[in-house]
């Protein structure tokens, strides 16, 4: 039985992965931390990491970016496995999370969609062929009123994917209104919209002469992130120090 420590427990996503885990035989909810209130748990509930008395197996972090810092010292002073769900990090921050990842196994991922991380590859294999055939490429995403980064990290790690099959020859624009000029050939669009109660989507869009492919992946609840950062809690929690992705719980399957 792997026991995780969810941290954000009363947030949104925490409530979806703890009702996820309440439904699965091999993983249990040993602990929670949050320093907001929330509902009544069937596990304790800390408002701080350093309250917590309780042993665990590996720590599921789905908060916000402030947060993150003390979640990386407490995990790699512990020596507990970190599944790293928080969007948004700073360069610094993703530089301590390198860092930490040498006294601990950590897991980071731009997205925590099995299916997202599954296109990941897939659209790296388009690249390779469509981009050297000389298909433009750009990426929209789109997500909920309430989302604070723009681009998301998913449609910057689909990006990343394609420039990394490119031997990174593309450059990013994230806004055209400026300029009055012909498209480049070595430039990735990236369009970010924001609305409603948009779960997540993202369209890779290759560009040819006289065709046009898409790929797209759309997330109608935000149960698939809580189902990728639950296997990959269970796949990191006996894992040495190092660090990890999505791509290497797609690969245990």
């Amino acid at each position: 039985m792997v026991k995780v420590m969810m941290y954000g427990c009363n947030g949104y996503m925490g409530h979806v992965i703890c009702n996820l885990i309440k439904d699965m035989e091999n993983v249990t909810v040993a602990a929670g931390i949050d320093p907001c209130p929330g509902d009544q748990k069937d596990f304790p509930v800390f408002t701080s990491l350093d309250a917590c008395d309780v042993d665990v197996d590996v720590i599921i972090d789905f908060s916000a970016a402030v947060a993150v810092d003390g979640v990386l010292d407490y995990a790699a002073a512990k020596k507990i496995p970190l599944v790293e769900c928080t969007t948004g990090l700073s360069e610094e921050q993703l530089a301590h999370l390198e860092e930490a990842s040498k006294q601990t196994a950590v897991l980071r991922s731009a997205n925590m969609s099995l299916g997202v991380n599954t296109l990941l590859e897939m659209v790296k294999t388009a690249a390779k062929i469509l981009g050297e055939a000389g298909f433009d490429i750009d990426i929209v995403e789109k997500h909920h009123r309430r989302k604070l980064d723009a681009p998301s990290g998913t449609a910057l790690a689909f990006a990343d994917s394609i420039n990394e099959a490119a031997d990174g020859k593309y450059n990013y624009v994230f806004d055209r209104s400026e300029r009055r000029m012909p498209r480049p050939a070595d430039e990735i669009g990236i369009s970010a919209v924001r609305g409603g109660t948009i779960v997540g989507e993202h369209e890779i869009i290759f560009a040819g002469t006289d065709e046009v492919i898409e790929f797209k992946h759309t997330a109608y609840s935000r149960a698939v992130f809580g189902k990728g950062a639950v296997e990959a809690a269970v796949y990191l929690a006996d894992k040495p120090a190092g660090l990890y992705d999505m791509q290497d719980v797609i690969a245990a399957k």
